[in-house]
C-alpha cells in the first residue's frame, strides 16, 4: 500500500510541476495579452472575453470536478493576471 501510495504522491507532484510551468506560460502571454490590449488603447478587463473563456473551460471538462469549481479556479486565475496586467499598466504610464 506503501509503494502504491508513493506512486501517486509521485505522479501528483510531477503534474504539479507542470501544472506550474502552464500556468505561468498562461500568465505570461496574458501580461502579452495586456500589452496589447494597452496598446490599442483598450482597457484591461475584458468581461465579454472572461465569459467567453469561463464558458469554454466548463464545456471542456469532463470531470471529476465539477464545473463550478473548476470555474472558480479558472476566475481566480484571471483575477490574478488581470492585477498583473493592472501592475504593468500603472509601471508604464507612470515611467
Amino acid at each position: 500500500m506503501t509503494t502504491r501510495l508513493d506512486d501517486l504522491r509521485a505522479e501528483i507532484d510531477a503534474i504539479d510541476a507542470q501544472l506550474v510551468e502552464l500556468l505561468n506560460r498562461r500568465a505570461r502571454l496574458g501580461l502579452e495579452a495586456g500589452r496589447a490590449k494597452a496598446r490599442a488603447g483598450r482597457p484591461v478587463a475584458d468581461p465579454e472575453r472572461e465569459r467567453e473563456v469561463l464558458s469554454r473551460v466548463a464545456a471542456a471538462n469532463d470531470g471529476p470536478l465539477p464545473d463550478e469549481y473548476l470555474v472558480a479556479l479558472y476566475a481566480g486565475l484571471i483575477e490574478t493576471i488581470r492585477r498583473l496586467e493592472e501592475g504593468e499598466a500603472a509601471e508604464s504610464s507612470a515611467g
